[in-house]
């Protein structure tokens, strides 16, 4: 019998000690409804199950942007390929299939101009994590080269870096830390001359170097104090301009720290790197994303402006729940769909350190269809405004002086009993789709996201972008973003306004309708 695990699979079964199995789903609709629910703006698969994607690459003047893609839900799989200016998505087909039952899980591709690995200048090099012969302890590194672009892939049939560990751990901790060893993310270090690679482990990243992508040398791992932050996954090492001209390294992670009520996003730390250490500006990490839903995340610099500007997109998704159909599995026949792309910028705050700023990639903005401008709303308990629509971006902004909770209800109903809730009360902005739940695909009790903010603020400005199956928040200059799946009906059209305790003031109140697909 083929070997067969998930990358969901995999991680769905993580407890206290090693790594589980969970058998995958193979259910499929017999027929698609008539009404579709596919996403108008974000990436969907064309049919099967998506997860994570991979960092792009440049090739032919576009970005080459990859995914792991599976015909079943929960099943075992490889890499998809896609080509995408940051709102619209072509598909191509697999490029890295499943191989003797053994999947192909997340890493990252590279552009080796200076011909290092030997494949030719200009070769597009893949690093991804493979559980060689099966062996879930067996999770090592190997190379695919493309020489037309990034279309096509050949593999090296030995890993190129082998997880030692996972030859000699004995005891249950070493065991456990052998099954996390993957998703190697790789950069050319130019003052250097050499390779680096950040690769997540079950408590810490581990750092490589390598000369010509093919032989690789440990150099140190970044540990943390916080074991409840959770392991490493996706790990994203790169350095940034920020406002004030000065330069600063990045570490990123997705990480689940659910159970000390953090986020289970992008976790990252401001720091320097110099060849082989990683050094914390300050060990308590930082979050892109205080949502539900914004998972093994991946950035890249912008081709416009690549040092000061790098772009993003994450997972719509959360392995507390992705272990489970969804409603486009049965009007649309896939699983799954990826985050808008966001702009990062990097700014010195007024304390002194250094945050990322996220804003919707600005190219979006012009694939609206329609845009209304509605006037200004003082409101003092609810008031539903006079629009309706499934895909668009709402932005405005709320001002108050006493109410308790401010907020916008979108995706409501037209009896009001179903909506999501997007407001601000006392030192929290949330947004809470518990009222949209829908019955056979529940998502409780990870209903209502929190992020952090000034209890005494009294002003907040939102943009607010609802697809048919996603709420994502930008909030302010973009120091916070909330990302959610939201299980809409066709009749969850509505949006409402609300205030209780007192008046608030909705202004500029602008809606871009995206009425066909980007």
């Amino acid at each position: 019998m083929p070997f067969e695990i998930s990358r969901r699979a995999l991680l769905q079964g993580a407890g206290a000690g090693a790594f589980g199995l969970a058998l995958a789903s193979t259910s499929a609709p017999s027929a698609y409804a008539a009404a579709s629910q596919r996403a108008l703006f974000h990436m969907t698969p064309p049919t099967g199950w998506l997860c994570d994607p991979q960092r792009p690459i440049v090739s032919g003047g576009q970005y080459q942007l990859y995914y792991l893609h599976s015909d079943v839900n929960n099943g075992a799989g490889g890499w998809d390929h896609a080509t995408t200016d940051g709102v619209s998505f072509t598909h191509h087909g697999a490029v890295m299939p499943l191989t003797g039952g053994v999947p192909v899980w997340s890493g990252c591709l590279v552009v080796d101009a200076a011909n290092t690995a030997g494949f030719g200048a200009g070769t597009v090099i893949a690093l991804a994590t493979r559980p060689t012969d099966g062996i879930r302890k067996y999770q090592e590194q190997y190379l695919y080269w493309s020489t037309d672009g990034g279309f096509s892939f050949t593999m090296l049939p030995d890993p190129v870096l082998v997880n030692t560990d996972g030859r000699t751990a004995q005891t249950p901790a070493q065991i456990d830390n052998a099954e996390w060893c993957r998703d190697p993310k790789v950069h050319w270090d130019a003052v250097r001359g050499e390779w680096v690679m950040a690769l997540g482990r079950a408590r810490y990243a581990g750092f490589y170097t390598s000369p010509n992508l093919r032989q690789w040398t440990w150099r140190s791992n970044f540990d943390y104090p916080n074991p409840q932050l959770g392991g490493i996954e996706c790990p994203d090492l790169f350095e940034m301009t920020a406002d004030d001209g000065t330069r600063h390294w990045v570490l990123g992670a997705s990480m689940d720290a659910y159970g000390v009520g953090l986020p289970m996003t992008y976790a990252y730390w401001m720091g320097t790197w110099n060849g082989t250490h990683f050094v914390a500006d300050d060990l308590t990490p930082q979050w892109l994303d205080w949502g539900w839903d914004w998972y093994g995340a991946v950035t890249w610099p912008s081709i416009e402006a690549p040092d000061t500007k790098r772009l993003a997109i994450g997972w719509m998704n959360n392995w507390k729940y992705a272990a489970r159909d969804v409603p486009t599995d049965v009007t649309d026949g896939y699983n799954g769909q990826n985050s808008i792309v966001r702009e990062l910028r990097l700014a010195r705050q007024s304390g002194g350190w250094y945050s990322l700023l996220s804003a919707p990639i600005a190219a979006l903005a012009s694939r609206a269809t329609s845009t209304v401008t509605l006037p200004d709303r003082a409101v003092n308990g609810g008031a539903v405004l006079p629009w309706t629509g499934r895909a668009y971006e709402l932005e405005l902004d709320i001002s108050w002086t006493d109410a308790a909770n401010v907020g916008v209800s979108v995706g409501r109903s037209g009896d009001g009993s179903r909506h999501t809730n997007i407001g601000k009360y006392g030192a929290d902005l949330y947004v809470d789709r518990g009222p949209s739940e829908r019955s056979g695909y529940a998502l409780s009790p990870y209903t209502r996201a929190a992020a952090p903010i000034d209890p005494a603020a009294r002003s907040v400005h939102l943009r607010i972008f609802v697809d048919r199956q996603s709420v994502e928040v930008f909030v302010n200059a973009g120091h916070t973003v909330l990302s959610q799946q939201v299980h809409f009906l066709d009749g969850d059209t509505g949006i409402s306004l609300y205030a209780d305790g007192g008046t608030a003031l909705f202004s500029g109140i602008t809606i871009r309708e995206f009425a066909v697909p980007v």
